[in-house]
């Protein structure tokens, strides 16, 4: 799924990146607080969704080659984070949504959440 079309199903404002968001596609999504998380189940091409605003979020996605970071109820990073995001070429989204509904909306939208290999 295109990020331009998770932008719009989530009502999305763009923080950082918006030159990119018609570049990347996501095939998974994975929702969650704990960065540590996101380093055990996350993969390539997958969407983060997260109420976790600080340089840490940045650095996982750089870390797990993550193009995209939704933040959940209306959240914003602080200036430090985006200008993270911008030397990573990272896509910052923000929407008003809660996690549980945000997972929930582009699920039902066609998007599939990273499988755990048991």
């Amino acid at each position: 799924m295109k990020l331009l079309e998770i932008k719009e199903i989530l009502d999305c404002e763009c923080i950082a990146g918006e030159e990119y968001l018609n570049e990347y596609e996501v095939e998974h999504a994975f929702g969650c607080d704990l960065m540590s998380d996101a380093l055990a189940f996350s993969s390539h091409n997958t969407l983060l969704i997260t109420g976790l605003t600080n340089p840490q979020v940045i650095r996982t996605a750089e870390m797990l080659d993550i193009a995209a970071i939704v933040f959940v109820r209306g959240k914003k990073p602080d200036e430090n984070t985006i200008e993270l995001a911008n030397k990573y070429h990272k896509i910052l989204l923000s929407t008003r949504e809660i996690l549980y509904t945000s997972c929930g909306i582009l699920y039902k939208s066609g998007l599939k959440g990273v499988t755990i290999d048991e």
